[in-house]
């Protein structure tokens, strides 16, 4: 490898991983928000909300890959046009030949590390991840009141509060609030049994008092008892999983399923895209004289925002048999691979039609 393609490969790697690392921090910010939020509503234990972030973002890196290489591409040739550094390696001589061997040497395995993360990696860790899940959600259910924490169940529509424990495992001072509509149950006992069991969870009240009305109405009673029993939510019954992402992509292969079709399509379609956005990005770092190097970054965003979007849309299509299975996504990326080669060849069109008018 020559000089001046090994610094080109320096140069385009170090800027796509810059821009693979931003957007996985970017992306990863979002993920913690998600699988917090939906923790915090099915009450998920500590333990378990680590490994669900870390199993959606290995699920969401192979998405960064396309868009890195073409950002990465982007800018590390805005600035070799920038600093006239391109201008004097093609003045001696440095062709489009070698500048694409430089770039072609950083696609080629980001496409297989995008390929293995789609068809092997991504399957097992979305199938992970909603075991993963189920596990959670019956652990959360299952798990223990704490003494001088409000527990919800049923959705919110349960509440309970214990002001201790007793060296037997009673709790004591416990509130509970239940709504029904508009009716709110509000019990206090001094005691309570609480029992966990794979029916689910009952809790067994002594010695306490039970209003139950409706808010702002006269309508209203009291009771006392000296024992009750309140049963929770039993642990839900998980149903059969239909996502297709969780599918082994050996099964996809040779699928008659409209799903499975449109799923094989766009697992194939992001390594293809790598290789799309190797060749669009080198027209597209290309610069004019006093422009500046981040002058046509906004183009790739734009790209790479079309490209998903006419890829989901094409998706879509396949699911509902309204694309041909023959066709599948590559009318999409013949689509790209027109444009980019369009770009690429601008500037001798351009050079041509300007010596035509000369004379």
């Amino acid at each position: 490898m020559r000089i001046l393609q090994r610094y080109l490969l320096r140069e385009m790697t170090v800027d796509f991983l810059g821009v693979t690392v931003v957007a996985s921090a970017v992306m990863l910010v979002n993920t913690v928000g998600a699988v917090l939020s939906r923790a915090a509503e099915l009450q998920y234990q500590r333990t378990f909300v680590f490994k669900l972030i870390m199993l959606a973002a290995i699920q969401n890196f192979s998405m960064l890959l396309p868009v890195g290489l073409l950002l990465g591409l982007v800018l590390a040739f805005g600035r070799l046009y920038h600093d006239s550094e391109m201008a004097a390696a093609q003045a001696s001589g440095v062709g489009l030949r070698r500048i694409s061997a430089a770039v072609w040497l950083l696609a080629l395995p980001i496409t297989v590390l995008g390929a293995w993360l789609n068809f092997y990696v991504g399957p097992r860790a979305a199938l992970a991840e909603t075991n993963l899940r189920n596990e959670a959600l019956r652990a959360g259910i299952l798990a223990p009141l704490e003494p001088g924490r409000f527990r919800s169940f049923a959705g919110g529509r349960i509440v309970v509060y214990a002001g201790a424990r007793e060296p037997d495992g009673d709790l004591r001072d416990v509130f509970v609030d239940r709504s029904v509509g508009e009716v709110i149950d509000t019990t206090v006992a001094r005691r309570a049994h609480y029992i966990i069991s794979s029916q689910g969870e009952t809790i067994t009240l002594y010695d306490g008092e039970r209003i139950e009305g409706i808010p702002g109405t006269n309508r209203y009673r009291i009771m006392y008892f000296d024992q009750q029993l309140i049963p929770f939510n039993s642990p839900p019954s998980v149903p059969a999983s239909n996502r297709m992402d969780e599918v082994p992509t050996a099964q996809l292969i040779g699928s008659r399923n409209p799903r499975m079709q449109a799923e094989l399509q766009w697992r194939i379609g992001l390594p293809v895209m790598t290789l799309v956005f190797a060749v669009l990005g080198v027209p597209l770092g290309r610069l004019r004289p006093r422009q500046g190097r981040y002058a046509h970054v906004w183009l790739a965003i734009v790209a790479f925002g079309f490209y998903a979007v006419l890829a989901q849309a094409g998706k879509a299509w396949i699911e509902r048999r309204q694309v041909p299975e023959g066709l599948g996504l590559w009318w999409v990326h013949a689509l790209f691979l027109l444009i980019a080669f369009g770009a690429m060849l601008q500037p001798l069109v351009v050079r041509a039609l300007r010596a035509r008018r000369r004379q």
